[in-house]
């Protein structure tokens, strides 16, 4: 099995630290409002991973973590008036159920920031004592970058490119701009701890290295998260921590791609946030999963209208073939090891789900003949696809109750519905987007949506 490592900038052969031992850490979330696609998205991938890893015959052990104190909680607190121990503590819990309601399997071991505050105080200490970080006159904590000779192996960086590439804290009395804060003095208004240095709170990147170190020890197998982590906070983590201990942190660094919308990078700032939480009162989680894993894992995904809509009317095909079978008293037993090496050779080549779902096609055209002609094997085949691809938490539904609620057919719409998708379409042809936006709004509006494609307009239940 080959995974990609962004250390090494390419694939390499997975081999575990200790012999079939897996310690795995991803980043999660800063519980700074709820969660959104691409929170789901990242917390998928670890799962899945996991679960792979697991198939493989690994021991795995997966840690996840949630920032509960930072600049953007305590905004959230001075805004709505909730104190921000109590305001993360909402957060966290409006997110778990979300995820559970996606069907994303908890980690091994969760931690949090609040929770591991002596841990990192000890762990700036000895910094300082080894020569890697500085106490300024203000009580704040800085981590020296010059002390770590080899700053910007992650991100394959030199110290200049750094410089230009991160947002530079002004400070007077850090001694190089790319220092970055390890302890933050407090200043009026904001939760605080005592510590050695005065009242303050840790830094965001100090954070994951003790919460690593906690769980884990001073080395790890896999180390994850979003491709917009790896400068500068998985850059950081790596300096505090290989400065702590003098030996290599993470085997393998791991980062998924990134969301975007419409060909826009998602961001409150552009408004173009999407929330799990309206997703899934859209779509079943089975359908947000196939969308999302139809992309291989290290590219980004561009979010459409059709998106979702497309994903839904395949898994309801699919979902078809697996009730004609069940109709017609073929049993779903048995087994097809072709089906579960394919899927195991696409996941082998650093966990390939995009091809994994391609497969997808072939099989149930197959299934599909078997069935036609009466063909017991359509049993075994059926069985082996939803044995396989639960994995990615797939086909896990009653294929009647999935197909009655999303098998939407073109002669279930409404006359009116498809007069009006017609003149949308007309509308767009003639560059009257004004009219064929209102006429989408009005589709919507009646519980259906439409997608535009090169096979013409197709219309789906919302």
């Amino acid at each position: 099995m080959k995974i990609y490592n962004t250390l090494t900038g390419r694939k390499q052969e997975f081999v575990p630290l200790n012999g079939n031992d897996v310690k795995m850490y991803a980043c999660g979330i800063t519980v700074s409002g709820e969660a959104h696609i691409g929170h789901a998205y990242q917390a998928l991938i670890y799962d899945i991973i996991r679960k792979y890893l697991q198939k493989k015959g690994y021991n795995v052990t997966y840690a996840r973590n949630y920032t509960d104190v930072d600049d953007k909680i305590i905004a959230k607190s001075n805004e709505t008036g909730i104190p921000a121990d109590k305001y993360a503590l909402m957060m966290i819990k409006k997110i778990d159920e979300q995820m559970e309601r996606l069907q994303v399997g908890e980690p091994d071991i969760w931690l949090k920031a609040t929770e591991c505050i002596g841990d990192i105080e000890n762990f700036i200490k000895g910094l300082i004592d080894k020569g890697h970080a500085y106490v300024t006159e203000k009580g704040d904590v800085y981590f020296s970058v010059e002390s770590f000779p080899s700053y910007g192996k992650l991100s394959h960086r030199n110290l200049e490119d750094a410089k230009n590439g991160v947002r530079i804290e002004n400070d007077e009395q850090k001694r190089n701009p790319l220092d970055f804060a390890l302890w933050k003095s407090a200043k009026d208004g904001e939760p605080y701890w005592e510590s050695p240095w005065g009242k303050g709170r840790p830094g965001w990147h100090i954070e994951c290295s003790t919460m690593n170190m906690k769980a884990f020890g001073e080395r790890i197998d896999i180390h994850g998260g979003g491709r917009d982590l790896i400068f500068p906070h998985h850059e950081n983590e790596i300096a505090q921590t290989e400065a702590y201990t003098g030996k290599p942190f993470a085997n393998f660094w791991i980062h998924n791609g990134l969301i975007k919308v419409n060909g826009q990078k998602m961001s409150k700032s552009l408004g173009n946030s999407l929330l799990l939480k309206d997703l899934l009162d859209k779509y079943s989680p089975e359908t947000i999963k196939f969308a999302l894993l139809e992309t291989n894992y290290r590219g980004d995904i561009n979010v459409t209208d059709e998106l979702f809509p497309e994903a839904e009317k395949h898994l309801a095909e699919f979902y078809k073939i697996i009730l004609s079978a069940e109709e017609k008293g073929i049993g779903i037993k048995g087994e097809n090891k072709e089906i579960d090496d394919k899927f195991n050779a696409a996941m082998d080549d650093d966990f390939n789900t995009a091809l994994a779902l391609s497969d997808l096609y072939g099989f149930f055209r197959t299934v599909k003949a078997e069935i036609a002609a009466g063909d017991a094997k359509a049993g075994a085949d059926i069985n082996q696809i939803k044995q396989t691809y639960s994995l990615l938490g797939l086909f896990k539904s009653d294929a009647k109750t999935f197909v009655d609620k999303y098998g939407v057919k073109e002669n279930d719409v409404p006359e009116k519905i498809k007069e009006k998708a017609e003149k949308m379409q007309q509308a767009r042809l003639r560059k009257d987007y004004a009219e064929a936006d209102a006429l989408r709004a009005e589709i919507t509006s009646s519980g259906y949506t439409v997608q535009i494609n090169k096979d013409g307009v197709k219309i789906l239940k919302a």
